[in-house]
């Protein structure tokens, strides 16, 4: 071992390594200073690896301790799986990029919607972009967790390098659900119910009426409304000594004494029998607990001395290393691996300021109760974690290689992430804070583009957990559905990964995304708002689930759906998000732990289990769907009126600047962003690549010129400085075009999109954002 402190890196191009070959050709932004970044990197040379010395430190001081992994081991593996893995990586993604030029002639040969299906079909069956559909598939996994397994709730994504939010997701799996009503527009701010200033009774009295129906419909009464309960008590059952059991009894304020009309619901209690402090209930797999308090806030004026409903919420969350966060050096994964680690040994904390105080947050203990059957009840205290790693394409310069090349950041990912998750194997169920119960580490893995690229995953866990000593098939695979060439063969992704797989689900973002660049050379692509009912993203929608039953996944893994992007609309989420566990998925994303809570009233509404049940005994309509997916949304005519193209050409263009201003400057991957009539929208980067290939593909076919694209940028500029003129850390584009990083980033991703590979706009950002730091190094340098 070597310690290379400040060592020049044989680089030629500090941006060939993170920016893959067809982005460099497109002109990656003028990095030269990129190789002095690397230079100023002190690193320590290991085995054929130089690695940043942050993070080689990190991991052997913080990660491998108490895991009987020694750093000799450690190193000596990792070696040997990037010199071994590399080569394949590279193979694969060179393998998109011949399947994308000879889609590319194709429709430069066939313009327009496709009018010749079976011969669209077989062009793609010819270049080795749709493979032969294989057999029976049946997932093989086993060591699954219950909330995977048994339950149907809602998933949050949350950004690994914000310590706050991702303690935040990780405790949502509970959530009260009168502040989820109080404190959005689900309870309409009319006739006095406003939410401005202290507590408003009126307000409380509709809030607590909601909760009350939803009680009606989730548990209800042999006679009456919970709305008319007065007492709530638990009292003998029927049974014999052994296996007597306590069951409910609930006093009307009319003296009338009923019960529940399913008395196997009630699951527990905590206090006594006959005052209990709260009662615990099960409904589609989800608990609700009612807290009672009559000498609470609320419980003080509530006929039954009810204070809260506390609802269980997000049973499952996937923290992110990928879209939501800007992560392009050592110092940012150092962060997120280090964020990670105390999530899994349950001592991460953040301090802030809330009312006036100072409090400390960290992980939630596990929730204790009495069972009704008279033994003790013990419920997890915080949602399943998944960690979502980077997916093939980007690189990443923490770690080089021999040639001084960065290494794939996926295999980097899944060593580190998974030696990290080793904390939480090893604990046991008198440890007071546990992920998995059943002995495995869940990986999303995002961005892959078919079932060699799957089987390549599946491959580097195995060679992962052989480096690690952990038992074959521990780390699980999440698959996202969002790329076309997973879509049309997900059977055959799901077969190359049956005994790992454990999640699969839809990112129409992403998906959309991939769409428009894999048909950039049809035609000019349909406006965003018709994508949503386009014939492609029905089928897709549908084949998803279809598949994932077929596959077995029922009862053994997770099927999602995507996420609802507007934070501040919950009544509008409320109304429309039951459409996903109406189609069968068992998960669906949500931007918040309040949109988790509420959110979970869906599940209570539908019957997921029985929604997919009647599903697997319909008949199966694979070809219409297949047909469906592969239609293009391309517009036959592009003969939109100008106030339309202008409009549609004025919120893209504001959605990237208002989006990568914040990536660019400060380092934000995903926050709430006004659009451009000053609607918060949850963006990350599969937004800012639906925007940026949107604009790029109109420029093709000319729809508009680059002239009035430059124009309208200009323009938006200053509507998005004004948008967050109020934040101290901005830093203002209009006036600064030309200076701008952020602004020169944002135009680059649309006037260099076609040479994107498969439209991303990781490599651009991570250019463009290294830039910015290489700059701010050498201004505290010059201090």
């Amino acid at each position: 071992m070597i310690r290379v402190d400040g060592a020049r890196s044989p680089l030629t191009k500090a941006s060939e390594p993170s920016i893959p070959r067809k982005a460099a050709k497109a002109g990656a932004p003028p990095l030269l200073t990129l190789q002095d970044l690397l230079c100023m990197t002190p690193r320590v040379a290991i085995h054929r690896l130089q690695v940043a010395s942050p993070l080689y430190a990190f991991i052997n001081d913080q990660v491998l301790p108490g895991t009987e992994v020694t750093p000799a081991r450690f190193w000596a593996g990792f070696d040997a799986l990037v010199a071994d893995l590399t080569p394949i990586n590279s193979a694969l993604l060179a393998e998109r990029e011949r399947l994308q030029d000879a889609i590319d002639a194709w429709h430069k040969a066939n313009p327009g919607p496709i009018e010749n299906l079976p011969a669209y079909r077989q062009f793609l069956v010819s270049v080795g972009y749709l493979v032969d559909e294989p057999g029976e598939v049946r997932l093989c996994t086993s060591g699954i967790d219950t909330e995977i397994t048994q339950q149907a709730g809602p998933q949050l994504v949350v950004p690994i390098l914000n310590a706050r939010y991702a303690l935040n997701a990780a405790n949502a799996r509970w959530g009260s659900l009168y502040d989820a009503l109080y404190g959005t527009d689900v309870i309409p701010e009319e006739d006095g119910a406003t939410r401005a200033g202290g507590y408003n009774p009126i307000r409380g009295a509709r809030v607590i009426a909601h909760a009350r129906r939803f009680l009606d419909q989730s548990l209800p009464l042999e006679t009456g409304s919970h709305a008319d309960a007065a007492h709530y008590r638990l009292v003998d059952g029927n049974g014999d000594a052994q296996t007597r059991r306590l069951r409910l009894e609930v006093e009307l304020r009319n003296g009338t004494r009923t019960g529940l009309c399913h008395p196997q619901s009630c699951k527990g209690y905590r206090g006594e029998p006959q005052a209990p402090a709260s009662l615990l209930f099960c409904h589609h797999g989800l608990h609700i607990d009612l807290l009672f308090n009559r000498e609470g806030s609320i419980g003080k004026s509530d006929p039954a001395g009810i204070q809260d409903v506390v609802l269980e919420a997000a049973v499952t969350t996937i923290v992110d290393l990928e879209d939501s966060v800007a992560a392009v050096d050592a110092d940012d994964k150092v962060l997120g691996y280090a964020n990670w680690l105390g999530l899994v040994k349950g001592t991460l904390e953040e301090g802030l300021d809330k009312g006036g105080q100072r409090i400390t947050r960290r992980l939630n203990p596990d929730r204790r109760y009495k069972g009704v059957d008279g033994q003790d009840l013990v419920l997890h205290g915080r949602s399943l974690l998944f960690l979502r790693n980077v997916g093939h394409l980007m690189t990443n310069p923490a770690v080089l290689d021999a040639q001084g090349r960065e290494i794939p950041e996926g295999i980097l990912d899944a060593m580190v992430t998974t030696a990290i998750a080793i904390h939480d194997l090893k604990r046991d169920a008198r440890d007071a804070i546990r992920n998995t119960r059943s002995g495995s580490v869940y990986i999303v893995k995002p961005k892959m583009h078919g079932p060699q690229e799957t089987a390549f995953a599946c491959e580097l866990f195995a060679r992962v957990e052989a480096v690690l000593g952990l038992e074959p098939n521990t780390v699980k695979l999440g698959i996202m559905d969002e790329e076309r060439r997973t879509s049309l063969n997900l059977k055959a992704c799901i077969a190359a990964g049956a005994a790992r797989v454990a999640f699969i689900n839809t990112g129409f973002l992403d998906r959309t995304g991939d769409e428009m660049h894999t048909a950039m050379h049809a035609g000019a692509m349909i406006r965003k708002a018709a994508m949503k009912s386009s014939r492609w993203i029905a089928g897709y929608e549908r084949n998803n689930v279809r598949v994932g039953l077929a596959c077995g996944l029922r009862g053994r893994a997770q099927i999602g759906k995507g996420m609802w992007a507007m934070p501040d609309r919950m009544a509008a989420m409320l109304e429309q998000k039951i459409a996903h566990p109406q189609a069968g998925a068992t998960t669906a994303w949500v931007p918040s732990p309040t949109a988790a809570t509420l959110h979970a009233l869906h599940y209570h509404a539908v019957d997921v289990a029985a929604i997919q049940a009647r599903m697997e005994a319909e008949p199966d309509d694979a070809e219409g769907i297949l047909e469906d997916m592969l239609s293009v949304p391309v517009s036959a005519a592009a003969s939109w009126p100008r106030e339309e193209v202008l409009q549609e050409l004025e919120n893209n263009a504001q959605g990237i600047l208002g989006y990568v201003v914040r990536w660019i400057d400060q380092g934000v991957g995903c926050s709430k962003v006004p659009d451009i009539h000053n609607i918060a929208l949850m963006e990350d980067r599969a937004t800012l690549r639906i925007s940026s290939q949107h604009i790029a593909n109109w420029l093709l076919h000319r729809v508009v010129g680059e002239d009035e694209v430059r124009s309208v940028f200009a323009r938006m500029a200053a509507v998005v400085d004004r948008q967050n003129a109020s934040d101290p850390a901005y830093r203002p584009m209009a006036g600064h075009l030309a200076e701008s990083l952020a602004y020169l980033a944002a135009c680059d991703l649309v006037f260099k999109g076609l040479e994107q590979p498969s439209g991303y706009t990781e490599p651009l950002l991570h250019g463009w954002r290294l830039k910015l730091k290489a700059r701010e190094s050498r201004e505290r340098a010059a201090d």
